[in-house]
């Protein structure tokens, strides 16, 4: 099965906001951001199913490329940060985020989620995804669930330099599984 995985566009928060789970507005940029990804992804089409995060910066870029009734999965949500959600790095007050900084590939943040978490929602995700007769699926999500599923798809190791192959915002990344 081939999967075309989405990221959504650039959000409207400051730079070095965590967000992970938190439902954040897109930029002042969208419509050129998603117009782009909508002609890079026209070449694509057509899809057999289309998946959607249930986060606003992901169904309104499904919805701009002309998918409005996609199918949400709450299991494509981004990454949960925990306490850590909408602070800015830098002003996060926690003895655990350098712990994180030096081990993000397995340690939690605090109250969220671990990316061995992380990556077992969105493979089980995938797993179901697979027992479905279908060929080829498009899927508008997060930045960490297309790190997770090149991952799941062998694409790279799960390593501290996982997140080096990050797929810009509105970009574009094919798998097959």
């Amino acid at each position: 099965m081939d999967l075309i995985m989405i990221r959504h566009t650039s959000v409207g928060v400051p730079h070095g906001t965590c967000y992970g789970w938190t439902d954040v507005p897109v930029a002042d940029t969208f419509e050129q951001e998603a117009a782009e990804t909508l002609r890079n992804l026209q070449p694509l089409m057509p899809f057999d199913r289309v998946y959607t995060s249930p986060l606003t910066r992901a169904k309104q870029l499904a919805t701009f490329c002309g998918f409005p009734d996609a199918t949400q999965d709450r299991r494509l949500m981004e990454m949960n940060m925990g306490d850590w959600e909408m602070q800015r790095f830098e002003a996060i007050d926690d003895p655990r985020l350098e712990e994180w900084y030096d081990d993000f590939m397995h340690k939690q943040t605090t109250n969220g989620e671990s990316f061995p978490l992380f990556y077992q929602r969105v493979t089980a995700f995938l797993d179901d995804l697979r027992q479905q007769p279908l060929q080829r699926v498009a899927i508008f999500a997060h930045g960490g669930v297309l790190i997770a599923a090149a991952i799941y798809a062998g694409l790279f190791p799960a390593d501290r330099h996982a997140f080096s192959h990050l797929v810009p915002y509105g970009g574009i990344q094919q798998i097959s599984i």
